[in-house]
């Protein structure tokens, strides 16, 4: 496992492992440089994984958004994104061509009753339990909306994410162990 400080990316890679589907962990220490045709460039922000599934005949392009479920004030279902992070990942998605596709998935630290997946999809790992939430890139963009011009920030309305995302595993085409779930 790559030395992970942040506890979201840590706990899905442990799922990654858990679950045996090949990935690669990305080393976010510096932004890329991505040429440009007009001979300058532009940095973008590392993808956090690579995942390869054996079902599959192309990679995932992974980046981990960690968010609690819920939030303070109650608030379920947060799916916030930078713009960004969101370019970021398209332009890797351009780069890897047809070969992949790019899905945000959202790591929910589950800090309450309610969770975002049913108790067989949830995982736990260091204390914590997750369910992890995915939804292509393309669908997050085509339903983004504006959420902080000031901090660059868009979601996508509660009602149309619930109706996009799904299990992360589910992409990955790989069925639940069976001592699956957090009791």
């Amino acid at each position: 496992m790559a030395k992970r400080d942040n506890h979201y990316e840590a706990a899905f890679e442990a799922w990654l492992r858990w679950l045996r589907v090949p990935y690669v962990a990305v080393d976010e220490a510096h932004r890329t440089a991505m040429p440009r045709a007009a001979a300058e460039s532009r940095t973008i922000k590392s993808l956090d994984f690579i995942v390869s599934p054996p079902s599959c005949s192309g990679a995932w392009l992974v980046d981990v958004k960690g968010r609690q479920f819920p939030t303070a004030g109650r608030q379920y279902w947060r799916n916030w994104s930078t713009a960004d992070e969101l370019e970021s990942l398209a332009s890797w998605e351009s780069l890897f061509e047809k070969a992949s596709g790019a899905l945000l998935v959202f790591a929910y630290n589950v800090i309450g009753e309610l969770a975002p997946l049913p108790a067989e999809e949830l995982f736990a790992h260091r204390n914590k339990v997750y369910g992890f939430v995915g939804i292509r890139l393309d669908h997050y963009t085509g339903f983004a909306r504006p959420l902080s011009p000031r901090w660059g920030t868009v979601t996508v309305p509660t009602t149309r994410f619930r109706a996009l995302a799904r299990p992360v595993r589910e992409y990955f085409g790989v069925a639940l162990p069976q001592n699956a779930g957090v009791a």
